[in-house]
């Protein structure tokens, strides 16, 4: 519509102006709480308002680089993003880099069309929990630990006791709702795109962007610079909507932890670089 728009004003005499595509940059862990560069709705929201409220834009880009995260967060940002695109009558175009993997690929689902490099992480569609186990190493350093609840399932999965079989099977039902509302955002988004069965594409497993466009989870292989040219011409301008430097300063320098301590940022930032990790990166 827009385009055709800027027709008719060349046609009546009126300079239009070249097209204009806003870019978001989406990387980093998704997470709520963190040190550096996570992505929250909080982190993002005043990007993606700017990048859709932007004058004369045909349309909206966002490059995604993350291996995942909290499955809330990518559900928060991957609905604002629809709900702006819907309110704005804007296409979405998602470019990867290196990865969209687990929420990292929740996010990517946002788009109208995903594009990603032939050596891009895509997929990993599934939940993962984490975590070590202690019990032997108080009873070697004669510690005893103490620990008082009301409600018998409030201490469950703790580090320091033995696993509890009870509690595995209240994480695996929790994994389970998460992972069928993350299987249904999927089908929502790429609908009769995907070419894969649900064992092959819901498992867990990723794959390279070639890969992924054989099954259907990426549009095409391409980079920003190309496909945003070849579909809205050799003049179009794709500003990047960048985070207030204040603000990324400190998250930058560590400064920005969220209200946790220092000892929280770094342990964060461990986390983190074991998230990026699992894919090689």
């Amino acid at each position: 519509m827009l385009n055709r728009f800027r027709g008719l004003l060349a046609r009546l005499g009126f300079p239009a102006g070249p097209p204009v595509v806003p870019v978001v940059r989406l990387s980093g862990v998704i997470a709520e709480r963190g040190m550096g560069r996570s992505l929250s709705l909080g982190t993002v929201a005043a990007r993606l308002e700017k990048a859709f409220a932007m004058r004369g834009a045909s349309a909206v880009a966002i490059i995604v680089n993350s291996p995942g995260g909290s499955p809330a967060q990518s559900s928060l940002i991957g609905r604002r993003i629809r709900a702006l695109a819907e309110e704005k009558k804007l296409p979405v175009h998602v470019f990867v880099e290196d990865v969209a993997a687990s929420g990292g690929y929740w996010l990517a689902c946002a788009g109208d069309d995903i594009h990603a490099d032939t050596s891009s992480i895509v997929g990993s569609i599934g939940v993962i929990s984490a975590s070590f186990g202690f019990p032997r190493l108080l009873e070697r350093w004669g510690i005893e630990r103490r620990v008082h609840t009301a409600g018998n399932s409030k201490a469950q999965l703790d580090p320091f006791r033995d696993e509890n079989p009870d509690d595995i099977v209240r994480l695996r039902a929790l994994q389970e709702e998460v992972h069928d509302a993350f299987k249904d955002w999927v089908r929502e988004r790429r609908g009769t795109r995907l070419k894969g069965d649900d064992a092959t594409l819901f498992e867990g497993a990723f794959w390279t962007g070639k890969r992924a466009l054989d099954l259907g989870l990426v549009d095409g292989i391409g980079h920003l610079r190309d496909v945003l040219r070849a579909r809205y011409g050799e003049k179009v301008k794709t500003p990047l909507i960048a985070e207030r430097q204040g603000f990324a300063l400190r998250r930058l320098l560590g400064l920005e932890v969220d209200g946790g301590t220092l000892a929280d940022g770094a342990l964060a930032s461990v986390e983190e670089r074991a998230a990026w990790s699992r894919f090689g990166l």
